[in-house]
């Protein structure tokens, strides 16, 4: 890793120097997207690339999404890594059909002969003050999608070397960066870490009860247990870092000591992640828990207006809520 790394940088300053250490050692990386040269992307992230890179490496393209990721699944086909950015979250959909029917299907269609080693960037999530299209949280969309790999770092080290996983595999891999965690500083591992791109971690030992999550609500969580630890109850927090797949072995694991099941994300909790896991540790877990598996999320509404926001996304309260209506079974 660099040597230029400061001991604790922003997130968003980690994946800009994975993105750089990627650029620096495979010549077939490519960075493409809205505003990601000149301008650094409106959040920065591909700051200062394209001033060392040039103009082929970091490449400003058209609005257009479904053109960029179409482009990069060609660039693909001719043996390049494309790094492609989604301005915002809810701009992907216009290039859903080339992600969920081209991009995904590939490896099938070929009887595994072409592989697509494409990274979709997608800032998501709320938390900034932003309007809809700007605050979503789709990851369960593409989830659904077998052939694509769905991941979330929850910190600045993770970010960095989970950019470094994910442009190395030779899958498809949505990158979904929680956008309000952006500026939140941590210490990056010198070392790459024995954690596959997939593994989820306990980033908190508990024995009552465990909190899971990825992405933006880690850091809630974490703040929950704390919370909760000043009423004597001791909280399990599981960083699940990957969508899909999901490490349902951890989350057993887990589960089986505290025996019950919180699962927290900010998409909407109908039909979202949390779901397929519960339905999962049910079944794996049925004689060990001690009450429902609970899930906290956002409502089934449109994302809201700035003002309305706080309202909308999980916050303490609604976690710690959840905690004592399981802890009370």
């Amino acid at each position: 890793m660099s040597e230029k790394l400061p001991r604790k940088i922003p997130l968003a300053k980690a994946i800009n120097e994975s993105l750089r250490r990627a650029l620096e050692t495979d010549p077939k990386v490519l960075i493409m997207g809205e505003d990601v040269g000149k301008l650094g992307g409106v959040f920065r992230v591909t700051d200062g690339l394209q001033k060392d890179f040039g103009e082929s490496r970091v490449i400003d393209t058209p609005l257009a999404e479904s053109g960029i990721v179409g482009t990069a699944i060609g660039l693909a086909l001719r043996g390049y890594r494309p790094v492609v950015e989604i301005q915002f979250d809810g701009f992907v959909f216009p290039a859903y059909d080339q992600i969920v029917t081209q991009l995904a299907k590939m490896h099938a269609r070929s009887l595994g002969k072409v592989k697509l080693p494409v990274v979709v960037r997608i800032p998501y999530g709320g938390g900034i003050g932003a309007v809809e299209h700007h605050s979503e949280s789709p990851e369960a969309l593409f989830a659904h999608v077998a052939g694509l790999k769905i991941v979330s770092p929850s910190n600045a080290s993770d970010a960095y070397w989970m950019m470094q996983q994910a442009i190395q595999s030779d899958d498809p891999v949505i990158y979904f960066e929680p956008k309000r965690r952006y500026w939140d500083k941590a210490a990056i591992e010198t070392e790459a870490p024995r954690t596959t791109l997939h593994q989820a971690r306990v980033v908190r030992a508990g024995t009552d009860l465990t909190l899971a999550a990825y992405g933006p609500m880690v850091k809630l969580c974490q703040e929950a247990a704390d919370a909760a630890a000043e009423e004597g109850k001791s909280l399990e927090v599981l960083d699940l870092r990957s969508v899909s797949p999901l490490d349902f072995d951890t989350i057993q694991t887990s589960v089986e000591k505290t025996r019950r099941l919180v699962v927290v994300h900010e998409a909407p909790v109908f039909f979202g992640s949390g779901a397929e896991i519960a339905a999962r540790i049910t079944e794996r877990c049925f004689y060990h828990l001690e009450a429902p598996v609970l899930r906290v999320g956002g409502y089934h509404t449109p994302y809201p207006p700035a003002r309305l926001e706080e309202t909308y996304l999980p916050d303490l309260d609604r976690v710690l809520d959840a905690v004592d209506r399981a802890l009370a079974h």
